[in-house]
């Protein structure tokens, strides 16, 4: 299932890529463009993972057919607001790396029960990597969900008494309820 990106109008908008406005409400407006635009990129691409500089570089941020880049101090305040959303965390702490989490694990958490008593699965034990790239997965949207993700939802089902992830002779698992 093979998807194009469309870009949104302010893409092609230059100022679109000069530094955030000091005015609130239009430094709210770009922020929340500025987000949709991250989380629906990473969401089509898969991407889960990438540090600043990176991002910078990335068409996410870097529109070479304008000859335009967003401005490294306005990148890092973008994905703080991501973080404050609960769609980012940073992977260190000179906050140059990053995981984007385009759905919040308890969203990915609900996903993955609901395919798991749609199949008829509750008492089952998976590997993670069945669970994220074994066939009976290949249609659902967590299929190819990266281990980091998946953890931190799994998580989310152990604290709901819904799955207790587990060690299995070949790495993790996990036990749905």
């Amino acid at each position: 299932m093979a998807m194009s990106f469309e870009w949104p109008w302010q893409y092609r908008f230059p100022p679109f890529f000069t530094r955030l406005q000091p005015n609130v409400d239009t430094r709210q407006k770009q922020l929340a463009a500025w987000c949709s635009l991250v989380l629906s990129f990473c969401r089509l691409h898969k991407q889960s993972s990438m540090t600043v500089m990176e991002a910078q570089e990335s068409p996410l941020f870097n529109n070479v057919k304008l000859q335009r880049k967003l401005p490294v101090e306005s990148i890092q305040i973008v994905l703080e607001e991501l973080r404050k959303k609960g769609n980012l965390e940073w992977l260190d702490k000179s906050k140059s790396s990053f995981l984007i989490m385009w759905r919040r694990p308890e969203e990915w958490g609900k996903l993955i029960y609901q395919w798991v008593s749609r199949s008829g699965q509750n008492n089952s034990v998976f590997t993670l990597y069945e669970l994220t790239n074994g066939e009976d997965t290949e249609d659902e949207e967590f299929h190819g969900l990266d281990e980091a993700t998946l953890l931190r939802a799994l998580q989310v089902l152990q604290q709901e008494h819904k799955a207790e992830i587990i060690t299995v002779s070949d790495g993790r698992g996990v036990k749905f309820f």
